[in-house]
């Protein structure tokens, strides 16, 4: 039934597409019956009066944050096939850019990522995941486009206030150990650097950023600002000449496809520097769809990226599946190749950066739009959507209502795309199973006897590519592992002498970063830990609780027994818990609730029914001390937990109604010092 599908979709599209001049005979009536009975338009595609603006490629962020969080640790080969994914040329997303957070330690999204630079005196290139990301997209594609931009700053650089412009020197001297470091200790080369992402621009610190990017040698390093909305920046930017000199891109976040007329007359480069946002379902390719063309035609935007690369953190952290493709499962290695992979593959695949729009793009008489881009030697690619408004919503900002319906367009090829012989055909449409198809190729498209012309018949919802370019393919692997729970037993002991990442497997930092630690003081049982290791608050982005957290497991747990050494480093002030059923993260996270098993070095302990500890269930003494190892252990049964400390128990039978579920997680009273081993989690459904 499948096969006998594909063969009417493809006769019915090669009748369709038929050259429109040239015909004879009876092959020629069904189309000029239906060209009589559909309305239909014409669209001339032609250089001969120039081009349009210089295309700068697709990409896509990792970070904003720990977006990537669970990929790192997927098991081989199922972690190589999903970076072919999205970086392998020719194969399937096949990214032109990568844009990574500059790690600030503070909570930008669904997580924390950690800074270069904790404190003022410390430089370490190693930490976190973005290098390494980095290295893998270069290795699948060398040209690819490497964007850094910050999101939140370490508290040092905030000299006690929550403001990264306090000092502008030393916050460009921050940046630019960031690219400096990229290059000497993993020999990548940052192609554009940002300003703060979505927060207050500094007209100053971008000038001194500037000099100081010279300065290092680093003049092939382009700047965007703002990241944020068109204005303030493109009025700055005309009222000053030095800051329209030293910016190079206007980057703007959820345009709706639209610019403003001060970012027009900059005549810089404008981009939707972030976009998407949208849960990776037929609706999100919908939206990724109509807005890979419509931002230029609309809005001369040359290149749009998304939030995010791909959806590697737990789902019900904020913007679960928001990503070009879902990998949140390492621990059973299954993954999904979703949609809007195969939406980019349209425009990906079949231009490159420094290829050229041609001034003829536009909209189609019954919805819909069309681009058309050249790369000067003779070469054409043409991409058409009719995404429909029902089915092409973004998360934002409100899309206004258009109408799409059934129609003929009819495409001229002039000026030096007039002799052009063969189109090769790509096609996606979407919507129901029965009739959706992602990324086919159609039967190629001759046009010798049609003077150059030809005309498609679109539907709703579809998607296609006509290009000269052969080198398309739909890229696969034999099918990934089947979705599993997180392991319902879990257990870690940070024994890794020489960890290939800072990060232990499978925790979220939520606030605080939680990194591997050789603890020198003690050759024994915990020389090697887990360590929080802020002893500050960061310059945040979004509003980072007042404790350290960090989340583990499955969000469904709700009877569980979750057991961990910990370590108070800090005398009289300091405390750690363990909790479960810890019902919310990301940038939710100062209101998540859950229980809370507290101790503190001041010989308390704590139970309460959140993490900000407003709601307390118990309290009392405990022979608890700083510098000591502990051994803590919480039981969460239906509505009643308890607790023990070093075996012995501390609290029973304490109520609790809600919540009914959530994640386990380790943490600190405040940015604080402190260890952790030996985790270990029992949890049943």
């Amino acid at each position: 039934m499948a096969e006998r599908l594909i063969q009417a979709s493809r006769q019915r599209r090669a009748k369709a597409m038929t050259a429109a001049a040239g015909l004879a005979g009876q092959a020629a009536v069904p189309l000029l019956l239906c060209a009589l009975l559909a309305p239909s338009g014409a669209y001339v595609l032609d250089d001969s009066e120039g081009l349009g603006r210089e295309f700068d490629g697709i990409g896509a962020v990792s970070g904003g944050g720990a977006t990537s969080r669970l990929l790192v640790n997927y098991p081989e080969p199922y972690r190589s096939e999903i970076l072919d994914y999205l970086f392998k040329p020719n194969f399937g997303a096949s990214l032109h850019i990568l844009k990574v957070e500059i790690g600030g330690d503070g909570q930008t999204t669904d997580g924390t990522e950690p800074s270069h630079m904790h404190y003022a005196l410390d430089e370490n290139y190693f930490r976190g995941y973005e290098w390494w990301l980095m290295k893998e997209a270069k290795k699948r594609n060398p040209n690819i486009t490497l964007i850094g931009l910050p999101w939140s700053f370490p508290g040092w650089l905030g000299k006690g206030f929550n403001w990264p412009y306090v000092n502008l020197q030393l916050t460009a001297y921050y940046i630019v150990t960031w690219i400096v470091g990229c290059k000497h200790y993993h020999d990548l080369d940052i192609d554009y650097i940002g300003i703060w992402n979505e927060r207050a621009f500094d007209v100053n610190y971008i000038k001194v950023l500037r000099r100081m990017l010279n300065h290092q040698g680093l003049q092939h390093v382009k700047i965007i600002a703002s990241d944020n909305l068109w204005e303030p920046i493109s009025a700055s930017m005309l009222l000053d000449p030095e800051l329209l000199k030293v910016i190079d891109v206007i980057g703007a976040h959820y345009p709706g496809t639209l610019t403003v007329k001060d970012a027009r007359l900059t005549k810089k480069k404008l981009w939707s520097s972030e976009d998407f946002s949208t849960v990776n379902s037929d609706m999100g390719a919908g939206c990724w769809g109509r807005i890979l063309n419509q931002n230029y035609v609309n809005g001369y935007m040359t290149s749009t990226i998304a939030w995010n690369l791909v959806a590697s953190y737990y789902q019900q952290l904020p913007y679960g599946r928001c990503g070009l493709m879902t990998a949140q499962e390492p621990w059973s290695g299954h993954y999904v190749v979703e949609a809007p992979v195969w939406v980019s593959a349209h425009t990906t695949q079949f231009t490159q950066p420094g290829w050229y729009y041609l001034k003829t793009v536009g909209h189609l008489e019954r919805g819909g739009s069309y681009v058309a881009l050249t790369d000067g030697l003779g070469n054409l690619t043409v991409i058409v959507e009719t995404m429909s408004h029902k089915h092409s919503r973004c998360i934002r900002p409100l899309l206004p209502y258009f109408n799409v319906s059934h129609q003929f367009a009819t495409f001229d090829l002039k000026g030096s795309f007039s002799q052009i012989p063969e189109l090769q055909v790509w096609y996606t449409k979407l919507g129901k199973p029965s009739e959706r198809f992602l990324f086919k190729q159609l039967d190629s498209l001759w046009l010798l006897d049609s003077g150059g012309s030809f005309t498609l018949e679109l539907q709703e919802d579809e998607l296609f590519t006509l290009t000269t370019l052969t080198s398309g393919r739909k890229g696969s692997f034999p099918p990934p592992p089947k979705p599993q729970r997180f392991p319902s037993v879990y257990e870690d002991n940070f024994n890794i002498d020489y960890p290939f990442f800072s990060e232990a497997p499978n925790f979220a930092d939520q606030t605080g970063v939680f990194e591997y630690y050789v603890n020198m003081e003690d050759p024994g049982d915990h020389r090697f830990t887990l360590r929080q290791v802020l002893n500050q608050r960061p310059i945040t982005w979004a509003a980072d609780a007042f404790n350290t957290i960090s989340v583990i497991g499955d969000y469904t747990w709700s009877n569980l027994t979750i057991k961990c050494d910990v370590y108070i480093e800090t005398p009289e002030k300091g405390g750690v818990f363990i909790a479960g059923r810890v019902n919310k993260g990301g940038i939710l996270i100062r209101s998540a609730r859950g229980i809370f098993f507290w101790i503190f070095a001041n010989g308390t302990y704590r139970v309460t029914g959140d993490l900000a500890g407003w709601i307390i269930y118990s309290l009392g003494h405990a022979d608890v001390t700083a510098k000591k190892w502990y051994t803590l252990t919480l039981t969460l049964n239906g509505r009643f937990s308890s607790g023990k400390l070093n075996g012995k128990t501390l609290w029973k039978n304490i109520s609790v109604n809600f919540p009914e579920n959530g994640w386990a997680a380790i943490g600190t009273h405040s940015f604080e010092f402190a260890q952790f081993d030996n985790f270990r989690v029992e949890a049943s459904h």
